[in-house]
């Protein structure tokens, strides 16, 4: 849990180092994020930017809030310097939170917070903060995972009235964007898969992400040995394990790719044999839905619900299935491979042996191979207007098609040269 302390930073005149930074610089971590209450906090962000070569902007003028962003990836806050410190450290919500350090090392915790780190317990500075901002509740499934910390049996009992109230509307959900980035600060870490589980036993999942919660109890059988919901988790920890660095879009494919199984399940009345047809296209679309509430970037939106889509693909038995397949799909590639691969290693139910299993293994290969061949798609043999010329075409969808199946056959490797393509497309006209 604790490290070997860095040296402190370099504090602005006047200045405290306080909350997430104070309590990363105890750990022994090196903060990305720095807190600082200063006397001067539009004089102190300008200095620093000048200093380091940061970007600096005011975040409310009106309460003299600013922000510092320097290379790297480091961001420095700025806040005015409290008449009352230790009033506003006892308003935070957890007390390894409620910490400052001076800038001679000496540490300001009226809530006991290094003797709750010390012990690697989440402990409320009170009820009413959590209650204050409900966001806090996420907070502390997040830091749970974080931070290898754990709720004592207080605080999990007000997380749980929080979640309580907000189910039943009593109290008023975070915005979109304040959950999301509690949620994405979960993913992107190495026990992901874990945070998600805690956020259903808190009762925080159903407010974040409610479809998940249908595919609970949801069996599959077949290759698959979990319910559906436990699957989705099983799979982005899979993902993890073998692409640590997986970007957040792909990580929510992962969670989310079977997304759409609860509500496609047939079982046939003669066989008993489960069946969830479709659920592919319906779990794109859930993931549209799901990201677009939570207010994702658009291209975020778009890769993970094409990856769900695409996440059923049969994978190609010959090298020439293998560069069709690389061409059709190449701007999902190599990220799709890596969830196609995670599903298949997280089901192993009674259809799944180690011939199965080669044999997939075998079509990634071929994917692979095909991919490193061609990693970027062939320049174009002809232009639409020469297309146009060659088959008497006017402008219209046709001459799209055209250009694609040139395109596809370029791509296997049956046309190299403009004129081989022309005689290509004449024979693609006429059949």
């Amino acid at each position: 849990m604790f490290r070997r302390r860095p040296p402190l930073p370099t504090f602005p005149a006047g200045a405290l180092l306080v909350g997430g930074a104070a309590r990363d610089w105890l750990r022994g971590a090196v903060p990305k994020d720095f807190d600082w209450a200063v006397p001067d906090p539009a004089g102190a962000a300008h200095a620093l930017a000048t200093q380091l070569g940061g970007a600096v902007f005011p975040l409310d003028t009106e309460r003299g809030y600013w922000r510092v962003s320097v290379p790297g990836g480091v961001q420095h806050d700025f806040v005015p310097l409290p008449q009352d410190v230790t009033a506003d450290l006892l308003r935070r919500d957890f007390t390894v939170n409620a910490l400052a350090l001076t800038s001679g090392g000496a540490v300001l915790d009226p809530a006991g917070g290094q003797a709750d780190l010390r012990a690697r317990r989440l402990r409320m500075v009170a009820e009413k903060n959590l209650r204050s901002d409900p966001l806090r509740a996420w907070r502390a499934a997040r830091f749970e995972v974080t931070l290898g910390l754990r709720m004592e049996p207080e605080t999990e009992r007000a997380v749980r009235a929080v979640a309580a109230e907000l189910q039943a509307g009593r109290s008023a959900l975070p915005a979109a964007e304040r959950v999301r980035d509690e949620i994405h600060a979960l993913l992107l870490h190495k026990d992901a898969a874990h945070g998600f589980l805690r956020l259903e036993d808190l009762g925080l999942l159903a407010l974040t992400v409610p479809e998940l919660r249908e595919g609970l109890g949801v069996e599959q059988g077949g290759f698959h040995h979990l319910d559906v919901f436990r699957h989705g988790l099983e799979a982005l920890h899979q993902l993890i394990a073998r692409r640590p660095d997986a970007e957040r879009a792909l990580r929510w494919a992962a969670l989310l790719h079977d997304v759409g199984k609860p509500r496609t399940r047939v079982v046939d009345p003669e066989t008993g044999r489960l069946s969830f047809h479709g659920h592919e296209k319906v779990g794109a679309d859930l993931t549209r839905h799901i990201l677009t509430r939570l207010k994702l970037p658009v291209g975020d939106v778009r890769h993970a619900s094409a990856l769900v889509g695409a996440h059923m693909l049969p994978l190609p038995g010959t090298e020439r299935e293998a560069r069709r397949f690389v061409h059709r799909r190449r701007e999902l590639l190599p990220e799709l491979l890596s969830l196609m691969l995670a599903d298949r290693e997280a089901a192993r139910g009674p259809r799944s042996t180690p011939e199965s299993r080669h044999s997939y293994a075998r079509g990634m290969e071929r994917v692979l191979a095909a991919l490193e061949e061609q990693p970027a798609p062939p320049p174009p043999l002809l232009s639409g207007t020469e297309i146009m010329a060659l088959l008497g075409l006017p402008p219209g969808p046709r001459v799209g098609e055209a250009a694609r199946a040139l395109a596809e056959a370029a791509a296997l490797g049956e046309v190299s040269t403009p004129a081989q393509a022309r005689a290509f497309l004449l024979r693609w006209n006429g059949a």
